[in-house]
């Protein structure tokens, strides 16, 4: 079969990665407003306050329930300075932004970087995972879970946010693919996904009983416990590892060579998520790596 050849496997998961990556723009940027308006929903349902119907619009503090459909696919997109609906030759991956130079095709508006970066990183990571798995199973799964991360790595550094929406059923599918040995057996799906889940539930209360702080949210607990539910117990250790040591390096840059204020939080989830990922296609290697450099 010509997908069992590997440049050309790797090649359509490329093409899909952009298409991809196009979807979860509008689900980093959609999801959250989502999620805001259904908690003001149920806030004026329990209060039993009306809400006051208006037009929709940009602005995510907006404090009105908007009349106009609202989710990942209804309205569709538009430009973000004129409103104008954006055609489908305008919204081909990566390409539409290069010829149009980046702006509003009818009012210049700039249109921001963020969107060409996440297809083409989408893309790229599509084609590592391709060519690491091959023609498998384990790509298909592997290339859900990673298309679902990059969606959680950008709204956290958004909102500082993981949804549950994303997390939750990423776990479940980990554990039902265990059933069938996909990447780790039921019984190191079962042990990784309560033990992730209680490691850092148990960081975050020593921390907060030590500092009287909030370290991480709840999100990034089911985030490892997820972690745990498709890989297996063995490999939290390494992925706690890296993600603490990426983010105490990122973190400390931040605040000497970008003056970030080291009160206002930086979100954990991203470097999770990294770490996570690089455990999915390498965690072998490191963990024998991991082993034998503490003589074990």
């Amino acid at each position: 079969m010509i997908l069992n050849i590997p440049v050309l496997f790797s090649a359509l998961a490329g093409v899909i990665g952009l298409l991809v990556g196009s979807f979860l723009n509008v689900v980093i940027y959609r999801l959250p407003i989502m999620m805001q308006r259904g908690w003001r929903r149920e806030c004026l349902e329990y209060l039993q306050i009306e809400p006051e119907p208006v037009q929709s619009g940009n602005d995510m503090n907006t404090a009105a329930v908007a009349e106009e459909p609202f989710n990942l696919v209804f309205p569709l997109s538009r430009c973000p300075g004129c409103n104008t609906p954006i055609k489908p030759y305008q919204n081909i991956p990566v390409i539409s932004y290069l010829f149009l130079r980046g702006k509003c095709a009818k009012c210049n508006c700039r249109i921001s970087m963020r969107y060409p970066i996440v297809e083409a990183f989408t893309a790229l990571a599509s084609i590592i995972v391709a060519w690491h798995f091959g023609y498998t199973p384990q790509a298909v799964f592997a290339l859900i879970l990673t298309w679902s991360l990059i969606a959680l790595i950008f709204i956290d550094i958004d909102h500082q946010l993981l949804p549950d929406s994303i997390t939750l059923p990423l776990l479940w599918l980990g554990m039902c693919l265990s059933l069938f040995n996909v990447f780790a057996d039921a019984h190191a799906s079962i042990i990784g996904a309560v033990a992730g889940y209680i490691a850092l539930w148990a960081i975050f209360h020593l921390f907060k009983l030590a500092t009287g702080k909030e370290g991480m949210g709840y999100g990034d607990f089911k985030l490892l416990a997820l972690f745990g539910a498709w890989l297996g117990w063995q490999y939290l250790p390494i992925i706690i590892l890296l993600s603490s040591l990426v983010g105490a390096v990122i973190g400390v840059s931040m605040i000497i060579f970008v003056k970030h204020d080291h009160n206002v939080p930086i979100p954990f989830g991203p470097y999770l998520a990294a770490a996570g990922w690089i455990a999915l296609l390498w965690g072998n290697d490191l963990n024998q790596l991991y082993l034998t450099s503490v003589g074990l």
